[in-house]
């Protein structure tokens, strides 16, 4: 972030409830603590959804220093894992936040938002890390992906050619600024382009109202707040009239069901676009906003990014048929470049010839439009000799009226491999659909290999913080 222009001097940046900062302001306090943070080599952002977070990340950029933003909700051994593996000379947090015992002696330094300084000259390079963002770790203590300057740049840039995204636009988030979707394409992204940020502090639809009645052009969420949205729609013609004015409303973290995608236009007349991107390659694809905003689909590879199916033994796939199922391979600026400290992850993370291996499965359409349908380890199911993505079942299981959640996963099976397994949230606990009932609407659906084999129904399924489904946890359940 260098000076801003005369004209967006005095334009509001970021507005955090009640709280406001300009251009001028930004720049003057995170210009200020650049100057107190000096030379550190690392700094710990005690990522809370306040004014104070976007002016510590900012300040850290300014100052040329990595950033780990670090989930408040986060246990105390994650805490000490992330602590002890990032190495910070210190910790950045608003004034009175509360920081657990876990922190010690390491040395803070409370964000004034109201300060004032000099913003200081550039003096990192594209290549040198901007944020280490931890992965969730699944499969182990999670992992500090280290993000380049050019990642955030490139991504950023890349998705104001699809997005048509503009100094003129105003964004409307309630997302947690600890993960790449709430801080670096909500918070960052506006300031890019030289716009303006209205965070919620905490989703709600009536703050997604006053909002979009008040200015704001533009919505990101997931899956889960788009759940809500569209269940209130029936009953709140207010909430259709305001999202019938956004200019954009985007969805990311995880696949929106089609059947909300289809509750809301309906409702409303717009339709939500999906782009689709991890921690360790920021953003890989999108539904362009002069594209065709297609239900279940993530779009086109973004400018810059090559993308490519792979088989299991490596081959690519180069049909463009709807149907061949590979993983997600991909290449360019918006890679992370290693996994902080463990060379042999970041070793097995890419192929021999430098593609990332995204561990997502897809297909393509034949006007190349990409459609995910699960993770290689937890969503693609062999059963009976085919190859079977869990989403597309998901979504056809969400279809019928006596569902309200679903996920998908296979089992071992000694005659078919692996047998499809639904966990369904059924609308009414006291009448939930029959086993056979899903099963047979799915075959309708789809194909009859695709049916579930075993139905399980629960109260809720478990869910992250991004509202992404935790599909080994269901093996716990």
């Amino acid at each position: 972030m260098g000076v801003p222009p005369d004209e967006v001097w005095g334009r509001v940046a970021l507005r955090f409830g009640p709280r406001t900062l300009t251009y001028g302001e930004l720049a003057g306090a995170a210009g200020a603590l650049a100057a107190r943070i000096g030379e550190a080599g690392r700094v710990a952002v005690w990522a809370t959804p306040e004014l104070e977070t976007a002016v510590a990340v900012t300040g850290a950029l300014l100052a040329g220093v990595a950033a780990v933003p670090l989930n408040p909700k986060s246990g105390e051994k994650e805490l000490a894992h992330i602590l002890s593996d990032s190495a910070p000379s210190l910790v950045l947090a608003a004034p009175g936040a509360d920081l657990p015992p876990v922190f010690g002696e390491l040395p803070r330094i409370d964000v004034d938002a109201r300060a004032a300084g000099p913003v200081p000259a550039q003096r990192a390079a594209d290549g040198d890390p901007a944020l280490i963002v931890y992965t969730s770790g699944t499969t182990g203590p999670p992992k500090g992906a280290v993000l380049p300057r050019r990642a955030l740049a490139t991504t950023l840039d890349a998705l104001a050619d699809a997005w048509q995204w503009t100094g003129d636009d105003v964004l409307v988030q309630g997302l947690p600024l600890f993960h790449v979707h709430g801080l670096v394409l909500g918070v960052l992204g506006p300031l890019r382009r030289g716009g303006s940020v209205r965070h919620l502090g905490r989703f709600s639809p009536e703050g997604v109202v006053r909002e979009l009645n008040d200015g704001a052009t533009m919505m990101f969420g997931v899956p889960t707040m788009y759940h809500r949205i569209a269940e209130a729609l029936p009953d709140d013609p207010e909430l259709a009239k305001a999202l019938a004015r956004a200019r954009l409303l985007v969805s990311g973290s995880a696949a929106l069901p089609v059947h909300d995608h289809e509750r809301i236009a309906a409702a409303t007349g717009r339709r939500v676009i999906e782009r689709y991107g991890m921690t360790e390659t920021l953003m890989n694809t999108s539904v362009r906003a002069d594209g065709e905003a297609r239900a279940g689909t993530v779009g086109v590879p973004l400018p810059g990014v090559l993308l490519r199916l792979v088989e299991e033994d490596g081959t690519e796939i180069t049909a463009y048929d709807g149907e061949s199922v590979g993983e997600i391979q991909v290449r360019g600026p918006n890679l992370f470049t290693e996994y902080l400290n463990r060379p042999d992850a970041t070793a097995a993370a890419f192929t021999a010839d430098g593609w990332f291996r995204t561990g997502d499965m897809a297909v393509r359409e034949p006007d190349g439009y990409v459609r995910i349908v699960g993770r290689k380890a937890t969503d693609l199911i062999k059963s009976g000799g085919y190859k079977i993505g869990a989403g597309e079942i998901e979504n056809a299981l969400l279809e019928h009226a006596g569902v309200r959640e679903a996920a998908v996963t296979g089992e071992p099976d000694a005659d078919l491999g692996e047998r499809i397994v639904a966990w369904i949230v059924p609308a009414d606990p006291q009448a939930p659909p029959a086993a056979e009932e899903l099963a047979d609407h799915v075959a309708r659906r789809l194909a009859p290999h695709k049916r579930p084999r075993v139905v399980r129904y629960l109260e809720a399924l478990p869910r992250n913080d991004m509202g992404k489904i935790m599909k080994r946890a269901l093996a716990d359940v």
